[in-house]
């Protein structure tokens, strides 16, 4: 049940225990640094949820409305659009969560690394982030203890499986030094406690008596202070949210991309979590649904353009309604950067089938080569990177 408050405690705040800490001995690091890595230190243990009550202000609670209300008419229209756009959305979520964490990759890196052609680290880290977030979307129908486990490991099984499949055995913790807790911003529960406080996180998710964006805001600040995982907290987090946003109904067809939302402010966005922690529930979930709002609107800037580069397209190119060139033209919507091995394995045609269609598109300036020469060569769609580009640039302008 939610109710109206505005007592400050209404919320219950996050407690701290006291823990020994003891120096593993490899540590290098400063006299200073050693001296302060010494002796007992803090970590979080943070509320039981699964039956508390939810008191937030009147004007909260509204605001949640709102933006579930623009969240449900922005997945409706996108809903009814031609296909690519889910994936376009799916990816530009993505991007932005990845991109809360200071993983930054333009949308050409991501495409070329969407193909296995990319060299820099972190599009390769935003492919898995996609990853992460459609399994999220397709597990969204039974999101427990297994699925968070799943999208995790869907996110860094590339990168570092030695975190995946489980919950963290070890003590984490957020800033400060690297050999000891004892200086972070933040540290989360001792690792003992996760399985409880994740079972207890899942139940409070499944509760039907609590509005479906503020049950996915208050679900992810918890999921982010028990910090179940030794890395990959945040994007798992966010990918979370967007499967409660699923598994509650309000999208049904499209990944609206909240976290591109959150990009607006990400200091905003981490005192929210900070205040949550300190019982004040009502910062998250108004941060989670301006960021609604802010996607909503970069979202259809983001339709629109993808739209009008199509409809141009429909009028440079001239082939019979059989031919694959439209198919691959379909196809560059959502995947800007192609060669003809991919493009034949998607759509299931032959090499030279594709190698003509990349031919006439390239002939009515659609597409252009990116390689020199004529080995391995690579062609992107440069108004579909464009209209990327600019999505990202306008998710990092804050509003003043």
């Amino acid at each position: 049940m939610i109710t109206d408050s505005r007592q400050p405690g209404a919320w219950p705040a996050t407690g701290y225990e006291v823990l020994p800490w003891v120096c593993s001995g490899e540590e290098v690091a400063s006299r200073r640094h050693m001296l302060q890595a010494r002796g007992d230190y803090q970590a979080a243990v943070p509320p039981l949820i699964a039956d508390a009550q939810v008191g937030l202000p009147a004007e909260t609670i509204a605001l949640a409305d709102d933006a579930s209300q623009e969240l449900a008419r922005f997945d409706a229209e996108a809903g009814t659009i031609a296909a690519p756009l889910a994936s376009i959305l799916l990816h530009s979520e993505s991007a932005s969560s990845s991109e809360v964490e200071n993983i930054i990759s333009s949308a050409k890196q991501v495409a070329l690394a969407e193909i296995g052609q990319s060299k820099s680290d972190n599009a390769r880290l935003v492919v898995a982030n996609v990853r992460a977030t459609a399994a999220a979307i397709d597990m969204s129908d039974r999101l427990d203890e297994n699925s968070i486990i799943a999208m995790h490991d869907a996110l860094l099984r590339d990168t570092a499986p030695q975190y995946t499949g489980h919950w963290r055995n070890e003590q984490v913790w957020i800033g400060g030094s690297s050999i000891s807790p004892h200086a972070a911003t933040f540290v989360p529960p001792h690792h003992a406690r996760v399985p409880v406080l994740v079972a207890d996180v899942v139940a409070f998710a499944g509760r039907t008596d609590v509005p479906v964006l503020i049950q996915a805001a208050i679900a992810h600040a918890q999921f982010e202070t028990i910090h179940p995982f030794p890395d990959g907290n945040g994007r798992t987090g966010r990918a979370l949210l967007q499967g409660m946003l699923r598994h509650g109904g309000l999208t049904r067809n499209i990944t609206v991309p909240v976290s591109a939302g959150l990009l607006h402010d990400t200091n905003a966005y981490f005192r929210a979590l900070a205040e949550y922690r300190a019982g004040k529930a009502d910062a998250i979930v108004i941060t989670v649904a301006e960021a609604s709002f802010a996607a909503i609107r970069n979202g259809r800037r983001l339709v629109d353009d993808i739209q009008t580069v199509a409809k141009r397209w429909d009028h440079q190119v001239v082939a019979r309604s059989d031919s694959s060139v439209h198919r691959v033209k379909t196809y560059l919507l959502r995947q800007p950067v192609v060669n003809t091995r991919t493009i034949a394995a998607e759509l299931s045609i032959s090499e030279v089938a594709a190698q003509n269609a990349v031919d006439r598109l390239v002939e009515a300036g659609v597409l252009t080569q990116s390689t020199t020469g004529r080995r391995n060569r690579i062609w992107q769609a440069s108004e579909i990177l464009a209209a990327l580009n600019a999505f990202g640039v306008r998710a990092k302008r804050r509003r003043g």
